[in-house]
């Protein structure tokens, strides 16, 4: 039946009724059975022959179809033929540009071809028609009027107006049946639309080609319009539109299309007739999307609308609406056109960057539903040039099911995707497509047919990707290699082939093919060599594209990089064999030798350094540099640096070649070619040939060569070469050239001009950052510059620094365009060009596309910134911003953005406010923007505090996305500023500013941030200026618009705040609480009534009487609210409980807040009722009676609530509360009378066993109330409840309930007088004794004490300090002493004894208790109380029991450390009593009295101490004799400075004196130091040896008198003598110091020195260096210093002697042998001393010659020469006696010291009387039996008794009496000989020589060792002398018999 309908007879009838009938029929029949009626009509349709004849319509045949009757097709004119070869061409073109761009590149060709001829045809027809005139109504004339020749072309014409008639009629009947199946199809569809909804796809399948039909389009589109119709409701009332756009975009070209799209930004300002239909469309699409999805096939239908506006090359303003739509249709399950949407968005994510977030998810989703076999096509996304697209196309195929669950089948398209991926250059990209290769488990096989395919696609990276894929595939399939470099080769030979005729298309696969042999050349294997070298060779490096033969030379280079090394024999003769051959055609060839070269370059420095054929390469290079080639140039100059090695002797003739045609070669090209050479040749021989071979000099003057314009353009070449060749190496040159360069900015010569061009932006592009900082200054300075030219050439140079490097980039534009800026307005016309050229450059290099195509508009408003400002922010604001914003966009913007917040305009503020703040987010790198926060946050700041509100929140906003977009890290001062304006004076619009500022400040930093500056904005609401209160208040008011909901949570904190605010003095602060709090009932009242209403019950007990006023209002309020009254009621008259409420109101109320806390509320108001302040008690009353209708009613209802609000308040802490709490319970009371005590006295009675504290504490409270209140009398008459009742309070568990037991008890105390004290103390001094309730009476005790202290004191004290102490008692005394404080001054004699000696009691309880109480007592006294508790302290110090001398010290210490009173003037006396106390014989007391002196000394300002040295001084020495006494000999330590850090409290007294007292003081304590240490035991010494020595050197360093000198030195040597080897770190110091001390003024400090020198030198490991120094010193030193060297050697020796090595020892004999016989007596003296010494460790030999020559000097004339050697002798006696004795030379020795006791001189006579003593002394000791030798001595010894001289006599006593004490029995024998001479000198005048008989008889008679002694010495002496001196203590002499005094030799 279908069939008939649509056959000739119906459908394709003649008859138009008939047509019509059929078509109706077809309409009811789709009806009834749709399925089938369609199944039929669409397989008619599709096997219909004028469809398929209507594709075979050519253009000539439309052509023909379109010309009128009678006319032939070419002479109606061009105009139809070029439009619909236009309109078919453009089709072709549309329908490619919307997919691949790459895959029908035959296609693209034909229409050119078609595009060109028509256009040709059409050209040479209207230029035809112009010349002859002839107009299309002309024709037929012309014709008839013909002459008879034309016949034959008439004919031909008739023939062929015959044949177009056919093809016309041809055409006609496919118009007519096509229009009639369309027509048929369109009522169809329309009679049953739900069907064809179901069929849409399939219909318009056959539609749309016919849509862009030349015949039938007409139809087709009405067609259309019907299957629009069908879609799903409400979008089929979009039909029309719908149809419209489906048509466009089959047949207008798509440049058409972007018109009708609008784009971002474009206002209603567009009047284009046809604005509006894509609009419509989305928004019509909008409306069918609210409730959901479009039905699929609706959504099919209109997707190609919605695909081509996202397919626009730029965002439109309708892109965000298609995505939401979009993304509304990502079913899996549905049939959705997947791989189309996946396609698009891509595509729209490659133009806009910014909707990664969104559309990333959105291709998730979608791939959830893909296919295996669809996974190829989703891979297109890794062929996209951004990054983003290929990460987010990697992403979503992640999300495909197939691949997620690892089971992809094999596909080697798929697996050729990802692998491309697999090496994108973006590690990213690459990681990502690992992850998918790993889980599908492919292998990559060997077919590299797509990666062939890849190699020539029009994306660069993808390109590039494809190179190495294949590299990396070859690399696995070694065996491949030869078959792919054959592929590969044959393509470059077809694309060579393809590209020759016409424009050179195919020139991007050659360069691919150039990137894959790049990246192959590590896998190619030699014998892969010569067949890509033979390739390259005879191939590539002819290729006609630049950029190809560039990469395939570098392809070469690189192959031969890798391989020449092992291939040199293999690869050399293939190049030579090239370079040699002849060509016809030379320019090709020449290329290829270029490249040849430049290979064999490569290969050469695989050659050995000598061989030669490297030279002839070099010379092959430089004859190929002359190639005006910029690619061949670099490459040969890249060849040239590693074969500089082999010509380092020809260098300086290379070098001067190159220059040589780099200054004078004519051409161009040329010159270039040496700049190039140079450059490589100086990189080859290193950065030093520039100057070893004057390079830059050369360079420098030919810049500076007037003459020559070729010289100067050839430097800047140079220059522009090594700059980019040796890049940062060459920076410190570039610097020094700068001027010159500068200069050749403005030369005449253009080249010149362009050549510095050139050279800055080489110079440029390879700055550090260091060299910016060089470069800049200079240039900016030039701008200041007079001479316009050196202005315009610094102009020029900054322009150039647009080509830094991105990073130098951001950080020097800041500094330039500001300055470029300037210029614009220079005087000279050429600057200013200059400057608008240089910021055109800069423009240049913006990479951001939006502001690329602005930088005109920019520029205009930075050189005219009066008329553009506003017009440059009205287009950036129109600017819809798709990519990020660089460096160089924001140096262009900032400006005008500056300019324009300082306008005048607000509308202008406005604006630019608005683009700072957006600016920040489209910031690619925050750091960019850094730079300009300087400029721009003041301004944006002022216009902050604009007067027009409006300015003021875009600004605010503005600065919340500063600080969003770039952190709170680059704005460091910005919210502190904010605040401060919040608090300052000025206008109330700028506080209002600021806080809108910092409301969206805290919102953009986030919560964390908000909640730690929340407790400083609320403490700043209570600030003392109301300017502050004001500023923080406001800030209320803008926080809940800003932070919303989240604000919320902090109601509770703020209420109060606000409460606060509404309550204050100044009517600004109240406003603007008042508006704060407006804004927060608005914001939360229905959603935080819960939170509200706890604030507002807080705030009604505040202590401020505004702030409860407010919060009564605010709570009225609020309940009016609930209650649903406004509350604007007039209350006039009526008493106080007259309402005027209603019944309702009160039930609306208990529903809202529920019954117990409507109760709660109530009982506050009734409460406040009876405020102190008159506003409070008047609000309460109105929103009482505004909400309570019946007052009793109500009051018995909230009655318990009401007492226990009461009882609550009258515990609060606040004293209003309580006040008001009070007169509330008073107002009770009073209002029910008297009977009403009776009931309360009991309440408050049984509320001391409430169990919560605080309601115990308010029932005391309440009772103070009560009986305040009530009358004397009344009170009387309830004692016996009353004073129980406090009692029990007094003594209740809870501190805070006795507190205020203690006041109720004062209160009773004021009526009862001291029947209160009677009845109640007593009995808690008896609770004291019971275990369970002492603590609490004690408590008790002390609240009743802290209330009447002087009443109760003499009660309590006699109780508690009874001995012995109890633990309790002493607990007590101490607690009752915190409270009676002062009180107790009088009371320290019987208090403080009985807690000493309770502190040493045995049970540690006691003695805990009594210390602490003890601690207690001696803190709470005030100063009156200081000198009576210091006197008890010392009374216990010097008590006889050790214990409390014990205690006693420790509180001292105690007192001093912790006391807050004055105490430095009691504590010299306290640091006399503790120093001797350290001499104490109880360990433990000396212990406890160091700690308690440290105390006091630590308590003492340093300033004081040093006033102290001298009663520490005396206080020493008292506490050292007490010790001496108890010694009885031996050395005396003070025990206390044998403690560990003994010496810490005393130390600092001393310190302090030596740093900073007067020369007196520094003495004293230098000298006090010493005492010090000499009663420190050496152990506790050590750890105090640096920090005392330190400031001793310092000091001695300094210029003080001798006095403080020699102080300090005779300290250093107790110092060293005690601190032996812990002073090593100060050795150096010190030696140093006593050498220098040696060379002193004063006679005492150089002895002093001398000494401790000699002592230090004991310490020292080398002492070879100090000998050789006082050598030194004493050859050039004389007198007293000379005597002082001499004391420090002979002391030196003495100690180190040993350490001493033999030259130097030797060097001191020769220096000292000459010294003895000097005239001197000191210098002799010391020098004997010194040989004595010297003498022990002498050789025999040296020995002997020594005695021999002091023999010899013995007959002498001179006496001091006699002296000099008898003194030597005797000391040579004392040291070594035994090697004297042994010496050969002894006899003559002898001899002479006999000899010389007959000289004149005396002094000579007594040291030979001390020798001979020495030798006796010797003798007797070490062969005591040898009577005759000694015999020898003695004899002259006696006749020394009876010489002239009493000093000779005094001397031989002295000697006889050491040989006595030492061999007694030895002499006893001799007594004869010498017994009378002693007797004798017994009898001497002279009383030194008596004494000194005296002491030798006692000894030589042994006159102590009993009566027969004394006996026998009667012989010689008298009994009376005898006994007399035997008397005498035995060793009382010792101390003179010492050798070591410094004069005894």
């Amino acid at each position: 039946m279908s069939l008939g309908l649509l056959g000739p007879t119906a459908l394709m009838s003649p008859n138009h009724l008939e047509q019509e009938a059929a078509i109706n029929s077809l309409s009811t029949l789709m009806s009834v059975i749709p399925k089938d009626t369609y199944i039929e009509f669409e397989k008619h349709f599709s096997n219909f022959p004028d469809r398929q004849s209507h594709d075979t319509v050519s253009e000539n045949d439309i052509q023909i179809f379109h010309t009128p009757e009678g006319m032939l097709s070419s002479e109606q004119g061009v105009y139809v033929a070029e439009s619909v070869a236009t309109k078919n061409m453009r089709q072709a073109k549309g329908r490619f540009r919307m997919y691949d761009d790459q895959d029908d590149g035959d296609d693209v060709n034909s229409n050119l071809s078609v595009k060109r001829e028509t256009n040709h045809s059409g050209r040479k027809e209207t230029a035809s028609r112009e010349v002859t005139g002839v107009g299309k109504k002309d024709i037929g004339k012309s014709t008839k009027k013909a002459d008879k020749g034309k016949t034959a072309k008439e004919e031909a014409r008739e023939l062929l107006l015959r044949e177009e008639a056919s093809i016309r009629q041809k055409v006609g009947v496919i118009k007519k049946n096509l229009s009639l199946m369309l027509r048929a199809l369109g009522e169809m569809a329309i009679a049953n639309p739900v069907f064809a909804h179901s069929e849409l796809p399939s219909l318009v399948k056959f539609v749309e080609p016919l849509l862009r039909s030349p015949v039938v389009s007409e139809v087709a589109y009405e067609t259309m319009v019907k299957l629009a119709r069908c879609t799903a409701s409400p979008l089929c009332n979009w039909a029309l539109d719908i149809a419209t756009a489906l048509r466009l975009i089959v047949t207008e070209e798509v440049h058409v299309l972007l018109e009708l799209i609008p784009s971002v930004g474009e206002g209603e300002t567009n009047e284009r007739p046809s604005l509006g239909l894509f609009e419509r469309i989305i928004s019509g699409l909008s409306v069918s999307c609210k409730s959901g999805p479009l039905p699929v096939d609706s959504f099919t239908f209109v997707f190609p609308i919605m695909e081509r506006i996202l397919l626009s090359s730029k965002k439109t303003g309708l892109h965000d609406d298609v995505l939401q739509i979009l993304y509304l249709h990502m079913d899996p399950i549905l049939p959705l056109p997947r791989l189309r949407m996946l396609s698009v968005l891509y595509h729209a994510l490659g133009v806009v960057p910014t909707y990664q977030a969104s559309i990333g998810p959105a291709l998730n989703e979608l791939c959830l539903g893909l296919q295996s076999d669809e996974v190829a096509p989703a891979l297109y996304g890794v062929y996209a040039k951004d990054v983003h697209v290929r990460m987010a196309c990697l992403n979503a195929v992640k999300c495909i099911p197939a691949v997620s669950s690892c089971s992809l089948p094999q596909n080697v398209e798929v697996a050729t995707s990802i692998w491309i991926a697999l090496h994108d250059r973006e590690k990213s990209v690459a990681e990502l497509a690992e992850d998918i290769w790993d889980r599908c488990g492919y292998v990559f096989g060997t077919d590299y047919s797509g990666l062939f395919k890849a190699l020539s696609h029009i994306n660069y990276n993808v390109r590039l990707a494809a190179g190495e894929a294949l590299a990396a595939a070859l690399d696995e399939y070694p065996d491949t290699i030869q078959e792919t470099l054959s592929t590969l080769f044959s393509l470059y030979i077809r694309d060579v082939g393809f590209g020759e005729d016409n424009v050179d298309a195919s020139w991007i696969g050659r360069q691919g093919i150039a990137l894959a042999l790049h990246s192959a050349a590590d896998v190619l294997r030699t014998k892969d060599l010569p067949v890509v070298m033979t390739f390259l060779i005879s191939r590539a490096l002819a290729d006609p594209n630049a950029d190809v033969r560039g990469r395939m030379i570098n392809a070469g280079i690189l192959i031969i990089d890798k391989h020449g090394r092992d291939n040199v024999s293999l690869l050399f003769p293939i190049f030579e064999n090239y370079l040699n051959k002849k060509t016809s055609d030379e320019e090709k060839y020449d290329l290829v030798r270029e490249g040849v070269v430049i290979f064999t370059g490569a290969l050469a420095k695989h050659l050995a350094k000598d061989d030669p054929k490297v030279h002839a390469v070099v010379e092959k290079l430089l004859d190929v540099l002359n190639t005006p080639s910029e690619a061949v140039q670099r490459a040969v100059s890249t060849c040239l640096s590693p074969l500089m090695q082999s010509k380092q002797e020809d260098a300086p003739a290379l070098v001067s070649r190159l220059l040589d045609q780099l200054m004078k070669s004519d051409k161009y090209g040329e010159r270039r070619g040496a700049a190039f050479g140079l450059a490589g040749v100086v990189k080859g021989f290193g950065i030093s040939s520039l100057k070893k071979f004057g390079i830059a000099t050369v360079l420098r003057e030919g810049l500076a060569d007037r003459n020559s314009a070729k010289c100067r353009e050839g430097a800047l070449l140079g220059f522009e070469c090594l700059c980019e060749k040796l890049g940062r190496l060459f920076e410190p040159y570039v610097i020094q050239m700068l001027p010159l360069l500068l200069v050749s900015f403005s030369d005449q010569v253009v080249a010149v001009r362009d050549g510095a061009e050139c050279a800055a932006r080489a110079m440029m592009s390879q700055l550090s950052a260091q060299g910016v900082k060089l470069v800049l200054p200079s240039l900016l300075k030039g701008l200041e510059d007079k001479a316009w030219r050196t202005k315009q050439s610094s102009v020029q140079l900054l322009g150039a620094m647009a080509y830094c490097a991105p990073q130098q980039l951001s950080q020097c534009l800041p500094k330039i365009v500001p300055k470029l800026t300037e210029v614009l307005t220079d005087t000279h016309p050429k600057v200013q060009s200059a400057g608008q050229m240089a910021l055109q450059q800069v423009g240049s290099v913006i990479k951001n596309p939006e502001i690329s195509a602005l930088v005109p508009t920019l520029l205009m408003g930075l050189t005219d910134p009066n008329d553009y400002t506003k017009y440059s922010l009205d287009i950036l604001l129109q600017t819809t911003f798709v990519n990020s914003i660089d460096a160089p966009s924001l140096a262009l913007l900032v400006p005008i953005v500056h300019r324009g917040l300082r306008e005048r305009s607000a509308e202008t503020k406005k604006k630019a406010a608005q683009i700072v703040g957006n600016m920040c987010s489209l910031v690619t790198e925050p750091k960019d923007m850094i730079p300009y926060i300087g400029l721009l946050l003041p301004e944006v700041k002022k216009v902050l505090v604009d007067p027009i509100p409006e300015v003021r929140s875009v600004a605010a906003r503005a600065l919340g996305s500063l600080i969003r977009g770039m952190g709170e890290e680059n704005f460091p001062d910005l919210v502190s500023w904010l605040l401060d304006t919040l608090k300052s004076d000025a206008s109330n619009v700028e506080r209002s500013g600021a806080a809108q500022g910092l409301s969206e400040v805290l919102a953009a930093l986030g919560t964390e941030y908000f909640e730690h500056l929340l407790p400083d904005i609320i403490r700043n609401c209570s600030h003392q200026r109301a300017s502050v209160r004001d500023g923080y208040l406001t800030l209320f008011k803008y926080l809940p618009r800003s932070l919303g909901l989240q604000f919320q949570n902090y109601l509770q904190q703020v209420l109060p705040a606000i409460l606060d605010g509404l309550a204050d003095e100044n009517e600004s602060v109240r406003d603007a609480a008042l508006s704060a709090g407006h804004v927060l009932v608005e914001h939360y009242a229905t959603t935080s009534l819960p939170l509200l209403l706890p604030a507002v019950e807080d705030g009604i007990f505040n202590d401020n009487w505004r702030i409860r006023q407010s919060s009564v209002e605010l709570l009225g309020d609020l309940l009016f609210k609930v209650a649903g009254t406004s509350g604007k009621a007039l209350l006039e008259g009526g008493s106080d409980d007259e309402g005027a409420s209603t019944e309702a109101h009160g039930r609306a109320i208990i529903e809202g807040l529920g019954r117990d806390k409507r109760n709660e509320v109530l009982a506050a108001l009734y409460m406040v009722r009876a405020d102190v302040s008159i506003s409070v008690r008047q609000a309460a009353l109105h929103v009482w009676k505004t909400i309570v209708a019946n007052t009793p009613k109500t009051l018995r209802e909230i009655m318990p609530v009401l007492m226990n609000t009461l009882i609550t308040s009258l515990a609060s802490s606040s004293s209003e509360r309580r006040q008001v709490a009070g007169r509330s319970l008073g107002e009770l009371v009073r209002k029910l009378g008297e009977r009403v005590l009776p009931l309360i006295i009991p309440i408050l009675a049984q509320g001391l066993k409430d169990p919560k504290t605080s309601r115990r504490q308010g029932v005391c409270i309440g009772l103070s109330e009560v009986m305040a209140s009530a009358g004397k009398s009344q009170l009387l008459s309830f004692m016996d409840e009353l004073i129980p009742t406090i009692r029990t309070a007094l003594c209740d568990s809870t501190p805070e309930v006795r507190e205020s037991a203690g006041l109720a008890f004062s209160t009773l105390y004021k009526s009862a007088g001291m029947q209160a004290i009677d009845e109640i103390v007593p009995t808690l001094l008896h609770s004291l004794e019971d275990d369970q309730t002492s603590d609490t009476a004690l408590d008790g005790l002390k609240q009743i004490l802290s209330v009447r202290t002087t009443a109760v004191l003499p009660h309590i004290l006699p109780k508690l300090v009874h001995l012995p102490l109890t633990a309790f008692n002493a607990h007590a005394l101490g607690a009752l002493a915190e409270v009676a404080g002062p009180g107790l001054n009088f009371h320290l004699g019987i208090v403080l004894p009985a807690l000493l000696s309770a502190m040493s009691d045995d049970d540690t309880d006691v003695q805990k208790l009594a210390k602490k109480a003890a601690e207690t007592v001696v803190l709470v006294i005030d100063e009156e109380g200081v000198e009576g508790l210091i006197s008890e302290l010392l009374k216990g110090v010097g008590d006889n029991q050790a214990s409390i001398r014990r205690s006693s010290s420790f509180l001292i210490g105690y007192f001093f450390k912790n006391s807050k009173l004055y105490l430095v003037d009691e504590a010299p006396n306290m640091i006399t009593t503790l120093i001797v106390l350290l001499s104490d014989s109880d360990s433990a007391t000396v212990a406890v009295a160091w700690e308690a002196l440290s105390r006091v000394t630590n308590s003492v300002p340093k300033e004081v101490l040093p006033s102290y040295i001298k009663i520490v001084r005396d206080a020493v020495s008292t506490s050292r004799d007490k010790e001496r006494r108890k010694k009885k000999g031996g050395p005396v330590l003070i025990p206390g400075f044998c403690l560990p850090k003994a010496l810490q409290p005393l130390l600092p007294v001393f310190l302090q004196g030596l740093i900073s007292g007067s020369a007196e003081l520094r003495e004293q304590a230098a000298q006090g130091l010493g005492e010090l240490i000499e009663v420190t035991s050496e152990q506790a010494l050590k750890e105090f040896v640096i920090p005392i020595t330190g400031p001793l050197i310092r000091i001695i360093g300094d210029r003080f008198p001798w006095q403080v000198k020699s102080a300090i030195l005779s300290t250093l040597s107790i110092i060293i003598r005690k601190g032996g080897i812990a002073l090593k770190p100060f050795l150096p110091q010190l030696q140093t110091t006593f050498i220098k001390c040696l060379q002193d003024n004063t006679r005492t400090v150089r002895s002093s020195a001398a000494l401790a020198l000699g002592k230090l030198s004991a310490l020292s490991t080398r002492v070879d260096p100090l000998v050789g120094d006082l050598l030194s010193s004493l050859q050039v030193s004389d007198g007293g210093v000379r005597e002082a060297i001499l004391t420090a050697l002979k002391g030196v020796l003495q100690h180190a002697g040993k350490s001493v090595s033999v030259a130097v020892r030797t060097r001191v004999y020769v220096l000292l042998k000459d010294f003895v016989h000097h005239d001197d007596d000191q210098v002799r003296n010391s020098a004997a001393s010194i040989l004595g010494i010297l003498s022990q460790y002498m050789e025999d030999g040296q020995l002997s010659d020594l005695l021999q020559e002091l023999s010899s000097l013995d007959s002498s004339l001179s006496w001091s020469a006699r002296h000099g050697s008898i003194l030597t002798i005797s000391s040579m006696l004392r040291h070594s006696p035994s090697s004297i004795c042994t010496s050969p030379v002894f006899p003559s020795v002898v001899y002479c010291l006999k000899d010389n006791l007959k000289d004149e001189k005396f002094p000579v006579r007594e040291t030979s009387t001390k020798a001979l003593g020495r030798l006796l002394l010797h003798r007797v000791q070490s062969d005591p039996s040898n009577t005759a030798a000694h015999l020898d001595v003695l004899s002259p010894m006696v006749s020394a008794l009876q010489d002239d001289s009493s000093e000779v006599r005094r001397r031989a006593l002295s000697a006889l009496k050491a040989v006595a004490k030492a061999n007694p029995s030895a002499l006893m024998t001799h007594i004869t000989i010498f017994g009378p001479a002693l007797a004798e000198c017994l009898k001497d005048g002279n009383t030194p020589v008596r004494l000194a008989a005296e002491r030798c008889a006692l000894h030589a008679f042994q006159l102590t060792k009993g009566t027969e002694n004394v006996q026998a010495a009667q012989k010689f002496i008298t009994g009376l002398d005898a006994r007399r001196l035997s008397k005498f203590p035995e060793h009382s002499d010792d101390s003179e018999d010492n050798e070591d005094d410094p004069t005894s030799g």
